[in-house]
C-alpha cells in the first residue's frame, strides 16, 4: 500500500509519539520471591490466588538418582488482579508455562518461580497453569529435596517445607487442594500415591499409554490435601489390600521381597483404626495404610491416606512391640489432627503433633500398660527445659536454616501433650472428649488455629479460658499443673 505524503507525516508523528511514551515508561520491576507471612517460613505460599486442584505427572525412567519429567497442572481462583502469579518451586528445570493455555514467560527468584502470563488475570476469574519441568531427587547432593531414594525406587517427604522442590506448588498447608498423579514407570515396577486409583494401570496395551516397557498409574484423592502431605511411591512393591471399619479399603505398599515379614505388622491396621474411631469419631478419608520404605530416614510421616514407614521400624528386635504399635498409632491419628483439620499456620503444628502423641500415650496406656501419667510427669519435669530450647508450643522457635526438622523439637510433642494432659485436668474428662470430637467434625477437610481450638474449649467448657490457655501455649515457663500439686519442672520423678 502507498501512502500520500499529508498520511506518512501523521505516520511518522504516531510513531514518534509511541516511542517517546514507550521510553518514558518504566521498566517492569524485577521478579521477587513473595510469602504469606507465616512466621516460621515467611516465604511459603503466595497471595493472590486459591488453589482448587493439582494434576500432577512424573515420568520415572528407572534411575532414583536421575531427574524426572513432569507436567503440573494447577487449577485456581485468582483472590486478586495478578500481573504476575508466584508458585514455590525449586530443585528442577523448568521448559514452559502456560497460563489458561496461552504461553507466559518465567523467571525465578530465590525459590519462586515468578510466571508472568500474556494477559492478567482478574478477581474472581477461574486460572490453569501448566508447568513442564523436571523433578529432582538428587539436586547436588542435597538431602531437603522432599524426595526419598529407597534401595528400589523413592518415595515423598515433603513436610515442612519441601513439597516446592518436588513440583511447583502454593506450598502452605493454608492452602489445601485435592490431588490427581500420574505416575509412568518402567514395566515391573509399582507406583502408588494419595488416594485412590484411577481405573487400571494403562501399559502398551491399553488405551492411553503408547510408550513401550512402560505403565501409568492414575490416583486421585477425594479430600482437600495439604502439598506437605503429598505422596508418591515408586519402587518394586506388592499393594496389601484389606478391610477396615464400616469397609474402609485398607491398602499397604511394602517391599515385595519383605511382604511376608512385615504381615504381623501390617494386620493391626484394622484394630488401630476401630480403637481411634471410638476416641474421635469416623475416620475422616477414602483409604488408609502404611508405606513402608526400605530407607533410613530417622523419622515416620503422616503422608495423607498412606502413612510413611521406614522399614527398620519393623525389623529392628530390639524395640517392643507395645512401641511399634504406639508409633503406627500416632501417624493414624495424625490423619484427623493435622491432615483433615490442617494448621493455619506453621505456629499451629503442636496441635498436629500435641495431639498425635496423645493418642500415642494413651493407646499404649490401654494396651500396654504403659501409665500415661507417669510419661505426662516425665515430660512435665523436662517442659521447661524444652521451652528455652524450643519456645513454648504455640510460638516456636524458627527453624535453623536448611533444617527444617529442627523445628520439629520436643516441645511440640511430648511437650504439647502435656498441655492436653493439663487441659484436661482443668475442664474433666467428659468435656475434653467432647472437644475432642467437636474439633475434627467441625473442622473436618478445613484449617484451622489455636485460637479456634481454644475458643472452642472455652465454649464446651462454659468458662473462659484464655488465661490457662496462654500460660500453657506461650508461657516460657510451665505452668502449675492442676490437680497434681507435687509436680515440678525440673524434677526427676521417682
Amino acid at each position: 500500500m502507498l501512502l500520500t505524503s499529508r498520511r506518512l507525516r501523521a505516520a511518522l508523528l504516531a510513531a514518534a509519539s509511541a516511542t517517546l511514551v514507550a521510553a518514558t515508561l518504566p521498566a517492569p520491576a524485577p521478579p521477587v520471591a513473595l510469602g504469606i507471612g507465616d512466621p516460621l517460613f515467611p516465604h511459603l505460599g503466595n497471595p493472590g490466588y486459591d488453589v482448587l486442584a493439582y494434576d500432577i505427572s512424573f515420568t520415572y525412567r528407572g534411575s532414583n538418582r536421575k531427574p524426572l519429567d513432569a507436567v503440573t497442572k494447577i487449577d485456581a481462583t485468582a483472590t486478586q488482579r495478578l500481573d504476575r502469579i508466584n508458585l514455590d518451586f525449586a530443585h528442577g528445570t523448568v521448559g514452559s508455562v502456560e497460563v489458561n493455555g496461552e504461553r507466559a514467560t518465567f523467571a525465578t527468584a530465590e525459590e519462586d518461580l515468578v510466571v508472568t502470563p500474556a494477559e492478567p488475570v482478574f478477581k474472581g476469574r477461574p486460572v490453569r497453569i501448566t508447568v513442564r519441568h523436571t523433578s529432582d531427587p538428587d539436586p547436588k547432593g542435597r538431602e531437603d529435596s522432599g524426595w526419598v531414594r529407597t534401595r528400589d525406587g523413592l518415595a515423598m517427604a515433603n513436610q515442612a517445607d519441601a513439597a516446592h522442590r518436588v513440583f511447583p506448588c502454593n506450598d502452605h498447608p493454608a492452602d489445601k487442594a485435592l490431588f490427581t498423579f500420574r505416575v509412568t514407570v518402567p514395566q515391573g515396577m509399582t507406583a502408588v500415591t494419595n488416594g485412590l486409583p484411577v481405573g487400571k494401570p494403562e501399559t502398551p496395551e491399553t488405551p492411553g499409554n503408547t510408550a513401550e516397557g512402560v505403565t501409568t498409574w492414575s490416583y486421585r484423592t477425594s479430600h482437600p490435601m495439604a502439598t506437605e502431605l503429598a505422596q508418591v511411591s515408586v519402587g518394586r512393591s506388592t499393594v496389601v489390600h484389606r478391610t477396615g471399619p464400616h469397609g474402609l479399603p485398607v491398602r499397604d505398599v511394602v517391599p515385595t521381597a519383605e511382604r511376608a515379614r512385615l504381615e504381623p505388622w501390617l494386620k493391626k491396621t484394622p484394630a488401630h483404626l476401630e480403637w481411634m474411631e471410638r476416641q474421635v469419631g469416623r475416620y475422616p478419608f477414602e483409604t488408609y495404610g502404611m508405606l513402608v520404605a526400605d530407607a533410613e530416614t530417622g523419622f515416620q510421616l503422616e503422608t495423607q491416606t498412606l502413612s510413611l514407614f521406614e522399614r527398620s521400624l519393623f525389623t529392628r528386635s530390639e524395640l517392643p512391640e507395645w512401641y511399634v504399635d504406639s508409633i503406627m498409632v500416632h501417624e493414624l491419628a495424625h490423619q484427623w489432627f493435622g491432615n483433615s483439620v490442617s494448621p493455619r499456620s506453621w505456629s499451629d503444628l503442636w496441635l498436629n503433633e500435641g495431639h498425635a502423641s496423645w493418642y500415642e500415650a494413651r493407646y499404649a496406656e490401654e494396651h500396654a500398660e504403659q501409665s500415661l501419667e507417669a510419661r505426662m510427669r516425665e515430660a512435665y519435669a523436662q517442659s521447661d527445659g524444652w521451652r528455652e530450647q524450643g519456645g513454648p508450643p504455640a510460638a516456636p522457635r524458627t527453624p535453623t536454616p536448611g533444617q527444617k526438622v529442627s523445628l520439629f523439637r520436643p516441645v511440640v510433642y511430648d511437650g504439647s501433650a502435656l498441655v492436653l494432659y493439663a487441659l484436661r485436668q482443668e475442664i474433666g474428662e467428659d468435656a475434653f472428649e467432647e472437644l475432642e470430637r467437636r474439633w475434627v467434625r467441625d473442622h473436618r477437610d478445613a484449617t484451622a488455629t489455636t485460637d479456634d481450638f481454644t475458643g472452642l474449649a472455652s465454649r464446651i467448657a462454659g468458662r473462659d479460658l484464655s488465661g490457662f490457655f496462654h500460660a500453657w501455649l506461650y508461657g516460657k515457663k510451665t505452668p502449675a499443673m492442676p490437680g497434681q500439686s507435687d509436680w515440678r519442672s525440673g524434677d526427676k520423678p521417682e
